[in-house]
């Protein structure tokens, strides 16, 4: 969906993000002006910040909580917009087409409806319009719970009077050059993909904070093949269930869904489709931290279901339940690995922690209160920024290490999540695309020679070489079973080149067309990737070596004729340095460092500036210490001791390890953290 501008198409995306912007800063207003609404939402702040559920401050936790509610406003109206559309609902609210006979006006006939609305509640606006409008649904089966007063974050705050009006204008404008709604969204195969564009995009911050990314349908069907698929093979139909405990805008819901449907009507030929639909649902779960991510999913989810019943207005469906919770997964539910053996349903009493009143008690307590058949997912591979949340997910799963990625815990829940292997119940099936830097980087060791040891890893896909759209980080691929390993071996896909251009269709890229030709074939070798079956013990090691090719046989020939080791005479390896406020210290040149009036300056190298045994040219850093790397005030350059007062204010609030540098003893004009010692110590090549 988009329309044409004078220099460029518009995407409802792009459209839409620059609604929900405009709609924060209402909501943000509408926050000011009401002392009673700023008063609760200080009291869930702090509640929240009293049970260890966050660590950010007022301002910034509101603003997130602003983001989510603006979104689901927006998001909440292009609901209402696709259901009209596509003629879910009988009678248009909001909008639609126009023609030139009133009495087929959609458009038309919903400003009818909402004149009529004002008739009975003349002192009522656009935005009480709108909250009347998304009532009407939550009426309809299946749409309670994306807009009842439980789980739609939109009545959390309401926008003032022209917040209200804006986000009608939004969905009635009219086409400078058609004359047509704008925005339509009539598909007669109601494909609700574009969702997920927007659940990626829509808001920038959120994007950031959530590490929003949609996972392409090649690799959902590619993991869904190798574990949903031999899972149902193993456990059978009947009582199955799965779950995506980070299920973003639901594509492996989806995915999973249209395949249990498809058994369904195997086991039971000629079944009724509404009650088959009603199984297939049943049998999906997905959690997500993100609400409006859950919406979609929710919706998406809802939409498949009635067109596999073949329903074609909403008011004739049954009240199909869809499984979808908002949540932390990681915070939430019992430690399944504590409780290897006993059982793999906890429906009792068992402590959630602290819960947001939009997340629903019972929902959690049923989704996470269970193990399942299979677990699939693509996790956020961000460092936990919050504090608290960082602490709290390092004291509750072991594998956390260092300054780790949350890929490092959602691994190890995504194991427990998966039914233990007991005598009578085979283990459960988990696969999942996530970050391969756990393999690398030091916050990846306790995972890997603790953790890896105890669980049957089956398959190690490397996909950093494949292009994977949006996934900028390298990725890879795990296949695992929740029991202890049963082979000496573990199937690996090494790579060996990467993609040598951006594939039209990612699907059929090189790369990934050779890993799904070849994963089967181990001892094939093709000029993407190898495969082999690798002793399981070399991934109990770190770090990981996925090169194929022979790089793997070519290290350890290496190794073996090393004479020495560079452990054995270097002390330690790492970073020197850290300004911890580049845009501040970090000159460019050393003439432009010059100009500044900055006279001591220092040549700092970044770590991707080496490179094949060389250091390409570094930047020129302003340097506060002297020659025996003591903090030195600027005394007698004037010019510099002015700038450091007029950056003062963001230079002094940079934290070491989560402590202000103040705090630690250290000057606030100073470097965030130097080691002296690695700096003293010469080069030597003997």
């Amino acid at each position: 969906m988009a329309r044409r501008t004078r220099n460029r198409t518009v995407t409802l995306t792009e459209a839409c993000r620059k609604l929900v912007l405009e709609l924060e800063a209402d909501l943000r207003l509408a926050i000011d002006e009401d002392p009673e609404l700023a008063a609760s939402l200080k009291a869930e702040w702090k509640e929240a910040k009293d049970q260890n559920r966050t660590g950010k401050p007022l301002d910034s936790w509101t603003g997130d909580l602003v983001t989510q509610v603006a979104v689901s406003w927006v998001l909440s109206c292009v609901f209402v917009r696709f259901v009209e559309d596509n003629e879910l609902i009988d009678r248009p609210l909001l909008s639609g087409p126009t023609s030139e006979d009133p009495a087929e006006s959609r458009l038309l006939r919903a400003r009818d409806a909402e004149q009529a609305y004002y008739r009975e509640h003349p002192d009522h606006a656009e935005r009480e319009y709108l909250k009347h409008v998304f009532g009407e649904l939550a009426n309809l089966p299946g749409m309670a719970e994306l807009f009842d007063q439980r789980h739609a974050l939109f009545w959390r705050i309401t926008p003032r009077i022209e917040g209200g009006r804006r986000l009608i204008e939004f969905f009635r404008a009219l086409d400078d050059e058609t004359g047509q709604v704008r925005w339509r969204f009539t598909d007669p195969q109601r494909e609700t993909r574009f969702l997920g564009d927007l659940y990626q995009d829509l808001s920038e911050s959120a994007r950031k904070a959530y590490a929003l990314l949609q996972t392409p349908v090649f690799v959902e069907e590619f993991i869904l093949d190798r574990t949903l698929e031999p899972a149902l093979d193993t456990f059978g139909i009947e009582g199955f269930r799965m779950i995506d405990p980070t299920c973003g805008s639901g594509h492996f819901l989806l995915g999973a869904f249209e395949r249990l449907l498809d058994r369904w009507r195997a086991e039971v030929p000629g079944g009724e489709p509404r009650d088959l639909v009603a199984r297939a649902l049943d049998a999906v779960n997905g959690v997500d931290v993100n609400p409006f991510a859950v919406a979609i999913s929710r919706f998406r989810l809802l939409v498949a279901a009635l067109a596999a019943c073949k329903i074609e207005r909403l008011e004739e469906a049954p009240n199909l339940r869809v499984r979808v919770a908002v949540g932390d997964s990681l915070l939430h539910g019992p430690g399944f690995a504590e409780l290897r053996g006993v059982q793999t349903d906890l429906y009792g009493e068992f402590d959630l922690g602290h819960l947001y009143a939009f997340e629903v008690e019972g929902e959690l307590r049923e989704i996470l209160g269970r193990q399942y058949h299979a677990v699939v997912g693509n996790p956020p591979y961000i460092t936990p920024k919050d504090k608290v949340l960082n602490r709290v997910y390092r004291e509750k799963y072991g594998s956390c290490h260092g300054k780790y990625a949350l890929s490092v815990p959602f691994l190890e829940r995504f194991v427990e999540l998966a039914i233990d292997d007991e005598p009578n119940c085979p283990a459960g099936f988990v696969g999942q695309i996530t970050a391969n830097s756990f393999m690398k980087r030091e916050f990846g060791k306790k995972l890997v020679e603790k953790y890896f040891p105890s669980w049957d890893l089956i398959a190690v896909i490397d996909t950093s070489g494949a292009y994977i759209p949006g996934h900028g980080t390298p990725t890879v691929i795990l296949l695992h079973r929740n029991r202890r390993p049963v082979s000496e071996t573990v199937r690996a896909v090494l790579g060996i080149q990467g993609e040598p251009s951006t594939p039209a269709d990612p699907a059929n890229g090189q790369v990934w067309s050779a890993i799904l030709d070849q994963i089967d074939r181990p001892g094939s070798e093709s000029e993407f990737v190898s495969v082999e079956d690798r002793e399981r013990s070399a991934f109990h090691e770190h770090p990981w070596s996925l090169g194929g090719g022979g790089a793997g046989q070519l290290k350890e020939r290496i190794d073996s004729k090393a004479a020495r080791r560079l452990g054995d005479i270097a002390d330690s390896i790492g970073i020197t340095s850290v300004t911890g406020e580049d845009d501040f210290f970090i000159r460019g040149t050393r003439e432009t460092s010059s100009r500044y009036g900055w006279e001591t300056t220092a040549e700092l190298v970044e770590g991707d500036l080496i490179r094949d045994w060389s250091i390409g040219e570094g930047a020129s850093a302003a340097w506060v210490y002297n020659d025996d790397y003591v903090p030195r005030w600027p005394t007698n350059n004037v010019r510099a001791q002015a700038e450091l007062w007029a950056y003062r204010s963001s230079i002094s609030h940079r934290k070491r390890f989560g402590t202000p540098m103040v705090d630690k003893g250290l000057a606030w004009w100073e470097w965030q953290e130097l080691y002296d010692s690695k700096l003293r110590t010469p080069l030597q090549g003997s």
